[in-house]
């Protein structure tokens, strides 16, 4: 059995062409099942209705993208909207506990955080447009996972 597998989300059925700085649009097309131009409009939609300000700026405000790197802030809200939950798995100054290896995490969908990127692992696969676990060794600092299985049937593309 693999531990990668090759996919871009429907990146590439959906007309989107080159490499960019997706990981988080691809992440959850793929563990939703959901289209990636539907979760690429959605994110967008989100990052424009809800604009971060700097720290320290009242002025400056910054907007996420679908294309080029989508904040923390705006992904949560959206998987939260679609019924997903947060679990950390790391905690500040515990050190690394879980890494990217199917024996460390659970069964089923997760779209999984690790550093500076977004990752879609089922049933302890790596979903993804390149094997971004390090060998095994990558931390894995939590995980979003669909709790309700009857929703998740219905999200997932056939």
């Amino acid at each position: 059995m693999s531990h990668w597998l090759f996919d871009d989300g429907g990146r590439a059925d959906a007309g989107f062409k080159g490499r960019t700085g997706d990981c988080v649009t691809r992440a959850i097309a793929i563990a939703t099942g959901l289209p990636y131009k539907s979760v690429y409009d959605a994110l967008n939609v989100e990052a424009q209705a809800n604009p971060i300000r700097s720290r320290g700026s009242v002025k400056r405000v910054r907007t996420s993208s679908a294309r080029t790197g989508v904040f923390r802030k705006h992904s949560d809200r959206f998987l939260e909207e679609l019924g997903w939950v947060w679990t950390p798995t790391m905690q500040i100054g515990s050190g690394c506990q879980v890494h990217l290896r199917a024996d460390e995490l659970p069964s089923g969908r997760l779209i999984c955080k690790v550093s500076k990127h977004l990752v879609a692992v089922i049933d302890g696969v790596i979903h993804d447009t390149h094997d971004c676990s390090r060998g095994g060794t990558r931390c894995v600092y939590g995980f979003h996972r669909l709790t309700d299985p009857l929703v998740s049937d219905r999200l997932v593309r056939t």
